[in-house]
């Protein structure tokens, strides 16, 4: 049977991988852009130092002779030229357009005298840096610029056609143009994507953190309905149980014992929400319990009539709402029974009415007989009526809360959620 080897296998234990070739210079090159980018400077010196010495070498070696139009020329000048065309080097990244105007003099020079040293070809190094640095429409000038003493050289020691002695030379400088336009197209392509890639983060970052923000704000919002609803049952039923405890020690004993069920009722739902917050949810997993809905409204309007206050209830039509619609109602009953055993005062009626529609729609209307206003001594907490708008928006649906119309008196909140839209 032939046995199937796989290329990437993982080589032995003790074995070396091989790095491919293209990493391994990925590596070196990130390697060298790291120095360079940590010490500039000695970059620049060290490239410009490697070219000085270049030209001086083919000034002192005599390797000029062998192309030059002129070798008869003077010494010094040539000193002069290699320096002149070689030195500048040092700012081309920081300067090139400047650097470029700074060899040209020393290039016409070069040309008209007809020592043509080999140092006159560093100006497509500062070419290619012009076409990366700086803006394109710098290009149409500096080829022309470095092609000028080549015209020059041409017509005052040319032999033969032009196009044969300036073709190598355009064709030089057409390399470094592309050469640097492609690089530079790279670069701009790389930092598209590492801006891309910190936007995204950012993005990310800010999602995360209005998501975070959103939450919080749900659980505020259930910890004020739950605490803030048996804690006002809790106040009325220790009122009640005041006054009673002087006349009928029995009535102050039951209100007592609904206080310590009210009370162990809070503390129950409080753990569970607060259960759903712990980061070790093995340890201590949180106890699932369905939110309250509409068979619940029974419950609630039991505790607050043992608080003190008369609630009547009214009932018209029968649906089965989605959980989260009847997590609304439940919600908007709390908060206005709440309020008003908080603000109503003594001797308050209320009554719930509820009116189902069809496909979902809902209709709650909460009234009492209590002040109709809020005391300016209870400024709003942003989680009472807030908060009964933020869910009533989520099913489309609209909430009007506020004082009765003359002549009656108390408050009034209505509900109404709209038929559920199909999906």
């Amino acid at each position: 049977m032939d046995l199937v080897t796989n290329d990437r296998e993982t080589p032995p234990t003790g074995v070396r991988a091989v790095e491919p070739l293209t990493q391994y210079l990925q590596r070196v090159n990130q390697r060298m852009r790291t120095f360079d980018r940590r010490h500039p400077l000695l970059w620049d010196m060290t490239f410009a130092g490697f070219w000085v010495t270049a030209a001086l070498i083919d000034y002192t070696g005599d390797g000029w002779r062998s192309v030059t139009h002129n070798p008869d020329a003077p010494g010094p000048l040539l000193l002069v030229l290699s320096l002149g065309l070689s030195v500048p080097l040092l700012w081309r990244r920081a300067h090139p357009a400047a650097v470029l105007l700074t060899m040209t003099p020393f290039a016409l020079v070069n040309a008209w005298s007809g020592a043509t040293l080999q140092a006159a070809l560093l100006q497509l190094v500062v070419v290619y840096h012009i076409t990366l640095r700086l803006p394109l429409r710098h290009l149409w000038w500096a080829p022309a610029l470095f092609l000028t003493p080549v015209v020059v050289s041409a017509a005052r020691y040319g032999e033969g056609e032009w196009s044969q002695q300036i073709g190598s030379q355009l064709t030089s400088v057409l390399v470094a143009v592309l050469i640097g336009i492609t690089v530079r197209t790279r670069q701009n392509y790389t930092e598209a994507l590492e801006d891309r890639a910190r936007r995204l983060e950012t993005e990310r970052d800010q999602q995360a953190q209005l998501a975070a923000a959103a939450e919080r704000a749900r659980i505020a919002r259930e910890m004020h309905d739950i605490i803030g609803h048996n804690l006002s049952v809790i106040t009325g039923l220790a009122d009640g149980g005041r006054y009673a405890a002087g006349k009928s020690p029995a009535r102050a004993a039951q209100a007592l014992d609904a206080i310590a069920t009210t009370s162990r009722q809070a503390l129950g739902e409080l753990r569970r929400l607060l259960d759903v917050l712990r980061d070790d949810d093995t340890a201590h997993p949180a106890e699932r319990t369905p939110q309250p809905g509409l068979t619940d409204l029974d419950q609630l309007i039991d505790g607050v009539r043992s608080a003190g206050l008369t609630v009547r209830t009214r009932v018209e039509g029968r649906a089965t709402l989605p959980p989260g619609r009847q997590l609304t109602v439940f919600r908007v009953v709390q908060e206005a029974l709440t309020n008003t055993l908080k603000h109503a005062g003594p001797e308050t009626t209320s009554e719930v009415s509820l009116v189902h529609g069809d496909r979902g729609a809902v209709t709650v209307t909460i009234t009492d007989t209590g002040k109709g206003t809020t005391p300016p001594s209870a400024p709003s907490d942003g989680r009472g009526i807030p908060g009964m708008r933020e869910r009533t928006a989520l099913y489309g649906g609209t909430l009007e809360a506020g004082p009765r119309p003359h002549p009656e008196q108390g408050w009034r909140v209505r509900l109404h959620l709209p038929e559920e839209t199909p999906q």
